[in-house]
This record gives structure tokens, C-alpha cells and sequence, in this order.
């Protein structure tokens, strides 16, 4: 490949251009009107504005990123995380125009992303799903009916549902009444399918993901796992690996079974396998993520493997150059995600940074969006970026976190830098023995 459009913006845009760079490929960026002085722009080989700023009229612009892309003669378009980067028809868009696009076949992403349609491949292939209904609900009365079969408490789903957004867990039948049709909304709302399924609600859960990666010869392997149970809103805050919860038996059977799970569907590309663990360390199916992940620089520093890089050279059709056996598990890492929000509220902070230094160190790593006199505005996910450490054991690694939260300097802005610090000191946290109730859960110490 010689050049490379970036259908996305902000750090993740950032990170694929510094492999790009190191490998001798060309980069285009398209961004917003409102992103035109943003670092990622400046930094690519060329930009294109393809739109005012709210996502619908940019970045999920399909027509002008694929006429971007033709009028700079690009060979592939990665499409980073979030925004198109699962949606089939981009996918079938750029093989119409002869572009590559770094990632799965639609067909893949398409099933896998639909969670009734990915419970039901699992199943056939032999792989544990959570308890629950695989049939679409038609109304509250039915919801009901099959929660009731199932037990409570049960998660209420969103077929097509993503970041959290259209999942409520229910205690009994009045939830299920009152939460139905305004989960149904918002998925309707936020993705145009409204189709909704039921799980049981596995109480006081671990959330482990496994990184897997396959090409186009058949070749599918793992790069271990990573522990995501601090979420807020069902969103991950920070993730680590080696996961502590996991004793060494469990981590070999659910790296196994994700790369079963991706044999399953034919899995090409690097793509995530999640899970949802009891404290039995009995675990569940949960979803496939057909894209890199956000937290992928937890599994870069403890593999030594460079994901991005991975995604091209599958995307060239090459043969992956390691086995399973080389892929060790060296050190322990942490990522910590760094919002424009209020750290006790976990409301959106949007607003000019009139002052940004970041951390600066041995094992810590910054992959970021801003600089002094960006402005995070309110049409984009807040993340300002993250902060990565490593070190040789997990506790040198959450030292490490702390020395660099410390070093932090963002102002003009709310951050949740307090609340992150809140959790590197929780005894749950330094123990490891947390689960996804952390944060509810959580001892602060922040200032309201």
C-alpha cells in the first residue's frame, strides 16, 4: 500500500498515521469544518473537509469520504473504531470503487453486529452465550413473559446496540414495563433498528475481552486478554493486561475459545472476542468487536506487537509471520481513558484548553487528540485520550499511573483525572478483585 485514507478523527487518526509514517505510507485525513485545526489533520500527508460538524454530515458521510478517497488515488481506507469502521455497506462501497477496506468482510460485520444474529452463530459453534432469549421482542408484554422464564435479573439488549446505549438491567416485571419502550427508542434512535432481545443479568461480573487477529490463509491467533470491568454508563474507563481476576487455567480456555469463535465466522483482520465471567470464573459469550478497540496499546505493550501494523499487512493479503507460540505475555499494562467531563457526574466538559502538558516517562505512553488551544466541542465523544503505562509487575504499573496523573496538566476544562486517581488508590482496584459494579461501588475522595 502507498496511500491510506482515514475515515476518523482524533487520536485514533493520530496513532494510524504514526505506523503509516514508519512504514512509508502516504495519509490522507478527512475531518469537519470543525476539526480543521485539530493535530491529526496537520499531520497527514494531505486533509479534505467533507462536511459540517455534526457526524451525519461528515464523518458518516459516506459519499464524500469514498469521493476523497478517489480523487486522492488511495489504495485502502482505515476506518478506525466507532463510525463506519463496523458498517457493511462502507465496506461493500469501497470494494465497489477498488478500495481496500482494512478490516472484515460486510458479511462478518453485518452478523457479528447484530448481537441476535452473533448469539445464534455462537451457539452453533459450540461457544457459552449468557441465558437468555435469541428472538427479537415484539412488545413489553412478551419482554415479560420471557423474562420471567428466564429469571431476574435480566439485561434488556439492543440488537444492534453499542457503548452501552440501549441496555437497562431489570429487577423485575415494572422495570421490564417501564424500561422496554424507551430502550426500544433509542436504539431505534441511535442505530435504526429497534429490534431488542434478553439476557440473564450475571450479577457482579468481570468483563474480559480477547484480542484475536487472522488472515486471509486461515490463520487465526490471540494476543491474550484484557480486564475492562471499569466502566461508567457501560463504558470502559480503564483496562489492563494480564487480567488479575483470571487464574491461569481460565486464561488459557477463554483465549482458546475466542479463537474458536472467530474460526467460527471466518474471521480475517484484528478484531476483539468480549466475554462476561462470573465470580465462578464461569464465562460468557458476549459480543465480537470486527475493528480495532480503543484500549488495543494495553495488548501493543505487553505483546511488543504493533496491532495497526497488523491490520495493513492483513489487509495486504499477507500471511500473519508468528505463531501462537511466539505471543507472550510480558509485564502488565494499564490504560487509562482521559475525558473532558465532570468527574463526578460523567458529564461532557466541551470547552477551549487553554494549557496542555502531558506525562512524560519510563513505561508511560500518550496517545492523544489535543494540544494547548484545541477545543473539545460538544458534537464528538470527549475523549482527550490515554494515558498507557507498563511496568514488570502490576504494581509497578500502577505506580507508574499515578506518578504520570500527577504530571497531567489540562486547564480550561473539566477532566475526570480526579476520579481516575480515585480509582488507582481503591483497595478493590489495588487488590484486583473489582468487577464492572466498581465504579457505583467506589470510595471517592474528589471534591463535588
Amino acid at each position: 500500500m502507498k496511500t491510506i485514507l482515514i475515515a476518523n478523527r482524533g487520536e485514533i487518526a493520530r496513532r494510524i498515521i504514526r505506523t503509516c509514517k514508519a512504514k512509508g505510507i502516504r495519509t490522507i485525513a478527512v475531518h469537519s469544518e470543525a476539526d480543521a485545526s485539530m493535530p491529526f489533520v496537520r499531520e497527514a500527508d494531505a486533509a479534505v473537509v467533507i462536511g459540517p460538524p455534526p457526524v451525519a454530515k461528515s464523518y458518516l458521510n459516506m459519499e464524500a469520504i469514498i469521493q476523497a478517497a478517489k480523487d486522492h488515488g488511495v489504495d485502502a481506507i482505515h476506518p478506525g473504531y466507532g463510525l463506519l469502521s463496523e458498517n457493511g455497506n462502507f465496506a461493500r462501497r469501497c470494494a465497489e470503487e477498488g478500495i481496500v477496506f482494512i478490516g472484515p468482510r460486510p458479511e462478518v460485520m453485518e452478523d457479528m453486529g447484530d448481537k441476535i444474529r452473533a448469539r445464534t452463530r455462537m451457539m452453533e459453534a459450540g461457544i457459552p452465550v449468557v441465558p437468555g432469549y435469541n428472538g427479537s421482542i415484539a412488545d413489553a408484554e412478551e419482554a415479560c413473559s420471557i423474562a420471567a422464564d428466564i429469571g431476574y435479573p435480566v439485561m434488556l439488549k439492543a440488537s444492534a446496540g453499542g457503548g452501552g446505549i440501549g441496555m437497562q438491567v431489570c429487577e423485575n416485571e415494572e422495570e421490564v414495563r417501564k424500561a422496554f419502550q424507551s430502550a426500544k427508542g433509542r436504539a431505534k434512535a441511535y442505530f435504526g433498528n429497534d429490534d431488542m432481545f434478553i439476557e440473564k443479568y450475571i450479577e457482579e461480573p468481570h468483563h474480559i475481552e480477547v484480542q484475536i487477529a487472522g488472515d486471509e490463509h486461515g490463520h487465526i491467533i490471540h494476543l491474550f486478554e484484557r480486564e475492562c470491568s471499569i466502566q461508567r454508563r457501560h463504558q470502559k474507563v480503564i483496562e489492563e493486561s494480564p487480567s488479575p481476576f483470571l487464574d491461569d487455567v481460565t486464561r488459557e480456555a477463554i483465549c482458546r475459545t475466542a479463537v474458536q469463535a472467530a474460526q467460527a465466522v471466518g474471521y480475517t483482520g484484528v478484531g476483539t472476542v468480549e466475554f462476561i465471567i462470573n465470580g465462578e470464573q464461569e464465562f460468557f459469550f458476549l459480543e465480537m468487536n470486527t475493528r480495532l478497540q480503543v484500549e488495543h496499546p494495553v495488548t501493543e505493550a505487553v505483546t511488543g506487537f504493533d496491532l495497526v501494523e497488523m491490520q495493513l499487512m492483513i489487509a495486504e493479503e499477507k500471511a500473519l509471520t508468528f505463531s501462537q507460540e511466539e505471543v507472550i505475555q510480558r509485564g502488565h499494562a494499564i490504560e487509562l481513558r482521559i475525558y473532558a467531563e465532570d468527574p463526578i457526574t460523567f458529564m461532557p466538559s466541551p470547552g477551549t484548553i487553554s494549557r496542555y502538558e502531558q506525562p512524560k516517562g519510563n513505561g508511560i505512553r500518550v496517545d492523544d487528540a489535543v494540544e494547548s488551544g484545541s477545543t473539545i466541542t460538544p458534537f464528538y465523544d470527549p475523549m482527550i485520550g490515554k494515558l498507557i503505562v507498563s511496568g514488570n509487575t502490576r504494581a509497578e504499573a500502577i505506580a507508574r499511573a499515578e506518578e504520570a496523573l500527577a504530571q497531567y496538566v489540562i486547564d480550561g476544562i473539566k477532566t475526570n483525572l480526579p476520579m481516575l486517581g480515585d480509582v488507582l488508590r481503591d483497595e478493590a482496584f489495588v487488590a484486583g478483585t473489582y468487577t464492572t459494579q466498581f465504579v457505583q461501588q467506589m470510595k471517592r475522595t474528589t471534591n463535588k
